[in-house]
């Protein structure tokens, strides 16, 4: 494995426990890593520069512990960052002026690195975390797809449930934040009946699925050419509701499956991808979605290990050159 010279730039937030896995092994092989978090550091006394023109590009970061030549920048993992916010000191108006020169000044710099190797690249995150976007690249990839409606129209809703014999579900299009009553609550996906559908449906775009009549769930974690795959058994349609009572064991991936997260990958410009399947008793793997930027570290220690290996892996490599 070639090793390019440099340090590996981090960009989550403080919090951030499945970054801290990669860290310790980054930490075991000496490879230098700058953990930066743009949204809240940049106000906290980090600073970053970079300078453009004939002479060509430089820059450098300034934290409170590290000093970065931005052209020695090995690898950047794009990891949970904070949104990018303005000082709390100013007033309204000037804190979102100031937050949006912030997105597109830092972030603008931290995306275009000379020579670095992105995993994955900001802006292939952000373009591949549109479902409509997902459902229609795994078709081109020979997934198969559950029936899918996207709408905001109370009629067509309908029809589709009406015409689904084995049911539909229900899933938010992007995980948005949402509390009742002061506390914050999730979007699970559920069943949906056509007696529940109301007006409510023309507010916004809804996406209703054909149910797959599954027997198991998959979880695919792809680093690279690399494919970590567990069986999924819940009591739960959705498995992330009570992830206490789910169990899990390895699974081998069939060679059409793989293939197809492959293409998938090298469509969308994606390192990792966290896919997800629904397997029916007959064997078909049911594409639901694949988040680019998803947790892996809540599945089995060995799993999870064989994940930061290969996590670390790419990040103290850097780019094929």
């Amino acid at each position: 494995m070639a090793d390019r010279c440099g340090s590996v730039l981090v960009m989550t937030n403080s919090r951030d426990v499945t970054a801290d896995v990669v860290l310790r092994v980054l930490a075991e092989r000496g490879v230098p890593v700058v953990r930066l978090d743009p949204g809240a550091d940049l106000h906290a006394g980090a600073s970053l520069t970079a300078m453009y023109g004939m002479g060509g590009q430089r820059g450098s970061l300034r934290t409170r512990s590290r000093e970065l030549d931005l052209t020695r920048v090995r690898s950047v993992w794009v990891r949970r960052a904070s949104p990018y916010g303005g000082p709390a000191q100013l007033e309204e108006q000037d804190r979102r002026f100031a937050a949006a020169q912030a997105l597109w000044g830092a972030g603008g710099i931290l995306a275009s690195l000379p020579g670095a190797h992105y995993v994955n690249h900001p802006w292939a995150n952000r373009g591949a975390e549109y479902k409509p976007a997902q459902l229609a690249v795994a078709r081109r990839h020979g997934f198969p797809v559950p029936d899918t409606l996207i709408t905001n129209e109370l009629s067509a809703a309908q029809e589709f449930v009406a015409g689904q014999a084995g049911g539909v579900v229900y899933k938010p299009l992007w995980n948005t934040a949402y509390e009742v009553d002061g506390l914050p609550r999730q979007v699970w996906v559920r069943e949906v009946r056509g007696n529940e559908l109301t007006a409510g449906v023309e507010v916004c775009p809804h996406l209703f699925q054909a149910k797959v009549d599954k027997a198991f769930d998959v979880r695919v974690t792809a680093v690279g050419d690399r494919l970590f795959a567990i069986r999924i058994d819940s009591p739960d349609l959705d498995w992330r509701h009570r992830q206490g009572l789910m169990e899990c064991a390895p699974v081998l991936v069939p060679g059409e499956v793989s293939r197809a997260v492959a293409g998938y990958l090298g469509e969308l410009r994606l390192v990792y991808g966290a896919f997800d399947f629904a397997v029916t008793g007959a064997g078909e793997w049911y594409f639901l979605e694949c988040n680019p930027n998803g947790q892996w570290a809540w599945q089995l220690p060995e799993t999870t290990d064989a994940i930061a290996q290969a996590i670390a892996d790419q990040l103290q490599r850097g780019p094929d050159t």
